[in-house]
């Protein structure tokens, strides 16, 4: 017993041709989606990620190498809002040490919340000669305020 034979489903040339596909014909194109502006990450700052250790020493060694501080250099440190700011100043009461690294001190640690393993974004400024480390829960406190985080579909938390 033969099994029937099934037709193939090709289309013929003279309809394929007749549609505008493989032609010379314009196609109609669908519109795009417009995206929306992004800003641009400012040229006079650098950016790095650091990790507190336990005598509050934060090393990047591109960001602080990009203000040019050298060892013996003297900083004045302060903090607001949690972010602590470091600046090159000649009756600072911390040097610099020979190695890429700030020692934030441990009262300005702890008045900003910083534990020795906590991760900051540091910030360096070489137009105004300072660097800011902001802990990340500061960072994520402002990303939460300004950006809704994407959620998956039907989430409630």
């Amino acid at each position: 017993m033969t099994a029937p034979l099934i037709a193939p489903v090709i289309p013929p040339r003279a309809r394929t041709a007749a549609a505008g596909h493989g032609s010379g014909a314009a196609a109609r194109r669908m519109p795009l989606a417009a995206l929306p502006a992004l800003p641009s990450v400012p040229g006079d700052v650098v950016y790095g990620i650091g990790r507190v250790d336990a005598s509050g020493r934060v090393a990047d060694r591109t960001v602080i190498g990009v203000l040019g501080w050298q060892a013996g250099d003297r900083l004045t440190f302060t903090a607001a809002a949690g972010v602590v700011i470091a600046r090159r100043d000649p009756d600072g009461m911390i040097t610099m040490p020979s190695k890429p690294y700030v020692a934030i001190p441990a009262v300005l640690c702890r008045r900003c919340g910083l534990r020795a393993g906590d991760l900051v974004l540091l910030a360096a400024v070489p137009g105004e000669d300072a660097l800011a480390a902001y802990p990340i829960a500061v960072v994520d406190e402002s990303l939460r305020a300004h950006v809704p985080f994407p959620r998956a579909e039907g989430s409630t938390t």
